[in-house]
């Protein structure tokens, strides 16, 4: 599914596909795909969970005002082995999503590298959204990455998730210029509102090609 896709679906779906949202910070993004799924009749998904790591996560607000069932899942405490930490946190995560009966599982603005356990439950029903145009600057400082390299262009990437740090597979990506008075918090706006527009319409086309195998 390489470029960009535009428009709404031209074919319904049986029936919207159960999506969950997977956040760590504000959830601008995940209120933006709600918002689109709300809005569009027809629309073949459907966000019924989100899920954050950190408790202080303001989308879990954002998620409940617009009626969404939300919760926190925190890691375990840090006195516990890292990897049976992650693990432990991660099993948990996808128990909330099968008692869910979800799809689809969506990362947006989850900052946390996913086990092979979580991405082995998943995978190829995983999508991340990333704030630079793949392969460059992957990580969680795409923004400080890109003006520190003096890049005259950026933007945001979905992609299909893998074990690897924002290496799964390319579904789409749009441009913005970087400007060279450009900061983080300016560079990281400009983004944001491509984010907000790619994301839904990758989930309509990715859906549509592959409702056989998240119904």
């Amino acid at each position: 599914m390489g470029g960009t896709p535009s428009g709404q679906p031209t074919s319904p779906v049986s029936k919207p596909v159960r999506c969950a949202i997977l956040i760590s910070g504000s959830g601008s993004g995940m209120e933006a795909m709600i918002r689109h799924q709300q809005s569009n009749a027809g629309c073949g998904h459907e966000t019924v969970l989100v899920i954050a790591d950190r408790p202080d996560a303001k989308g879990l607000e954002r998620a409940s005002a617009l009626g969404i069932k939300s919760l926190c899942i925190p890691l375990p405490p840090e006195h516990e082995d890292p990897t049976n930490r992650r693990l432990a946190h991660e099993k948990t995560v996808d128990e909330h999503l099968r008692a869910a009966n979800v799809g689809l599982v969506l990362l947006s603005g989850y900052m946390r590298l996913l086990t092979p356990y979580l991405v082995g439950q998943w995978a190829p029903n995983l999508l991340n959204i990333h704030p630079s145009i793949l392969p460059a600057f992957p990580g969680a400082h795409a923004h400080r990455d890109a003006l520190a390299s003096g890049a005259n262009v950026s933007g945001c990437t979905v992609h299909m998730v893998d074990e690897g740090m924002d290496t799964g597979a390319i579904l789409a990506q749009r441009r913005v210029p970087v400007f060279p008075d450009d900061t983080e918090s300016s560079l990281a706006a400009r983004v944001r509102i491509e984010e907000h527009l790619l994301y839904p319409q990758v989930v309509d086309a990715f859906i549509l090609q592959n409702e056989h195998r998240v119904n």
